[in-house]
């Protein structure tokens, strides 16, 4: 043995000794794990407590302002109220949601194969000019469709609405269902029609089932831009006949502005069925965002 190999070998063991080179980097990339998720963590209880006040507040039978932290005495006194008050504003909210999903979904996805499969000219102009739309103030087309549905007694009907709502999410889902619609080989639409389908088939038969992750996206979308819409629900409704839960939580708060378990109970009511869609479709929404980036 060298004296080389003697200095670097621990006396009686014949092993060189450990020289925790090999472990720092492994503590390190612990240390920030652990660092990284409690600031995720805390980020999260920011962003969530808004929401666990208000179920806090709904649950709770005082009707003032003084809420306790945790509810010692729940009860469910004020949803109780909440469903008599607006559960026939949540029944239309809905039907107007999922209107406004097929029309839009009924017109998005046409739009968007002919702009991705065809070679249309001045189609790249249209998709500019459709992500412009986006920039327009909500309250300007409200005006516009105002007087346009007077003329067509389309005002407080649920016809006119769902095509208001229809009209928020239909760039988006063009956009977005063009983006995935482009990345389809055009030599599956090509073998369908070799088989004998015309074009209309091929779109129904190939081109759907295939864009299925980009459709469920756009029209969860849609149906969140329905839902939450207050601007077209007060604007094109002067009377209670179409009443969306948005515009109830609105003249809820202003009649019965010192019951907050109630109001906040409506509250409650109307975001759980945009957060049961979004974590039943989160794995398509995550495919249909990211299918068209990669061709």
């Amino acid at each position: 043995m060298t004296p080389t190999t003697a200095a670097r070998t621990a006396p009686g063991t014949g092993t060189a000794p450990a020289t925790g080179r090999g472990t720092a980097p492994a503590t390190v990339r612990k240390a920030r794990g652990a660092w990284n998720t409690a600031a995720a963590l805390l980020i999260l209880a920011v962003l969530l407590f808004p929401v666990y006040w208000m179920l806090v507040t709904a649950l709770q039978p005082s009707s003032g302002i003084d809420v306790d932290w945790f509810p010692t005495d729940p009860g469910l006194d004020s949803f109780h109220k909440a469903l008599d008050s607006q559960g026939g504003s949540l029944l239309t909210s809905l039907g107007v949601a999922l209107g406004a999903v097929a029309v839009c979904l009924a017109l998005a996805a046409p739009a968007a194969y002919g702009l991705a499969q065809f070679s249309l000219r001045g189609g790249q102009a249209v998709v500019f000019t459709t992500l412009i739309t986006q920039m327009v103030p909500g309250i300007v087309i409200a005006n516009a469709l105002y007087s346009a549905y007077a003329e067509l007694r389309l005002v407080n009907s649920y016809l006119g609405l769902i095509l208001a709502d229809a009209s928020l999410g239909l760039p988006f889902s063009i956009v977005l269902l063009r983006a995935f619609m482009v990345s389809i080989p055009g030599e599956v639409v090509e073998a369908a029609l070799v088989d004998g389908a015309n074009r209309f088939t091929a779109f129904v038969r190939v081109v759907l089932p295939m864009s299925r992750n980009a459709l469920i996206t756009a029209g969860l979308f849609t149906f969140l831009f329905a839902w939450s819409d207050f601007m077209f629900a007060l604007t094109l409704n002067t009377t209670d006949d179409v009443k969306p839960v948005t515009l109830g939580i609105y003249q809820f708060v202003g009649a019965h502005v010192s019951d907050w378990g109630a109001v906040m109970a409506t509250a409650v009511l109307s975001a759980v069925p945009a957060a049961v869609l979004l974590v039943v479709a989160q794995k398509y929404i995550a495919a249909g965002i990211t299918g068209g980036s990669v061709k």
